[in-house]
């Protein structure tokens, strides 16, 4: 949906079919840009905080979801968990002006040949931009369906050729308590900066994405602005937001949840409905947007109905040990 200026946002609770853009006309104007007519719409189309790819975003379509029905836009970004804007979950479109994304830089450390501190746009002009409609599965059973725009963590990682000792790979998010108010507050539990972290495998699988955009637009600050991670068959903790350096890694890195409360929250967070939360079931889940009168519950897939492609990852493991 495009919101003007003297609009107020809405909750999401109170989110319906009419408040949003039409698929078919997302689709119309996602031609357009694909054409070249993004360089006109960037500046039209952007409806929140503006981050540093707002103009010349071109990408290629892909098959990935093409069957899947989008969540709306307006739920995708006034509804997310972003610590470092807020605990609550229109925290981070309130205070996304908070999050400063001009030259955004990303330093590369450890187990690699080619590390240092890089532009990130010198990262990103090597890579060719694609959508792909993934699922999104809250640990804390709620879903959505997402057109991001962004490339393969794969084709990213080999420009710094990380040798055969690293086995693991953390990042790091966005560290600025002068800016993000929740990095300074006494209350916080997270030791800030947030941490996250993959196996190699799992970093170099076919899924792993890094997102610049979503909907055809660059990424607006409450959705991690202006590169994250998306990985689609684990719990949405894992796609670390804002990230600001990567550390090839011989151990398994430490990741913040995991230190918060490791009882709750494990490294791999793969999406099982086997496996509950020690508070809540993880069977089924909430696809958004919901109303009080209209919530949405689906049986939750293993892996997020991505077992086909990353099964074999964890072939072996006792996936209620290793959570």
């Amino acid at each position: 949906m495009i919101i003007k200026p003297s609009q107020a946002l809405k909750p999401n609770h109170l989110l319906t079919e009419a408040d949003v853009t039409p698929e078919h006309i997302y689709r119309e104007r996602r031609k357009f840009m694909q054409q070249g007519g993004w360089a006109l719409a960037g500046g039209v189309l952007s409806t929140f905080a503006p981050s540093l790819f707002a103009s010349g975003l071109s990408y290629k379509a892909t098959q990935y979801g093409k069957k899947e029905t989008l969540t709306p836009e307006e739920a995708v970004t006034s509804y997310n968990n972003f610590y470092e804007l807020g605990t609550g979950k229109s925290d981070p479109v309130n205070n996304a002006d908070q999050l400063k994304t001009q030259d955004w830089k990303i330093t590369v450390e450890g187990h690699a040949e080619n590390t240092g501190v890089f532009a990130l746009e010198d990262i990103i002009k090597k890579q060719q931009l694609e959508e792909r409609i993934y699922r999104l599965r809250c640990v804390e059973a709620w879903s959505m369906v997402i057109p991001w725009v962004g490339f393969s963590l794969a084709d990213m990682l080999k420009q710094f050729k990380p040798t055969s000792k690293a086995k693991y790979v953390e990042f790091t998010s966005i560290y600025d308590p002068k800016n993000l108010k929740a990095q300074s507050s006494l209350f916080s539990t997270i030791d800030w900066p947030y941490k996250e972290g993959l196996r190699m495998d799992e970093a170099m699988n076919e899924l792993t994405f890094m997102a610049t955009g979503l909907y055809g637009k660059s990424l607006p600050n409450q959705n991690g602005a202006p590169i994250r991670l998306v990985v689609p068959w684990k719990y949405g903790f894992k796609s670390i937001k804002s990230i600001v350096k990567i550390r090839f890694t011989d151990t398994m890195p430490e990741t913040t949840w995991s230190q918060i409360a490791p009882r709750e929250y494990g490294f791999y967070a793969n999406v099982n409905p086997n496996v509950d939360h020690p508070r809540w079931s993880q069977a089924s889940e909430r696809r958004l947007p919901t109303s009080f009168f209209n919530i949405k519950k689906i049986p939750t897939q293993m892996f997020n109905g991505y077992e086909q492609q990353v099964a074999h990852l964890y072939k072996g493991m006792d996936l209620t040990r290793y959570y």
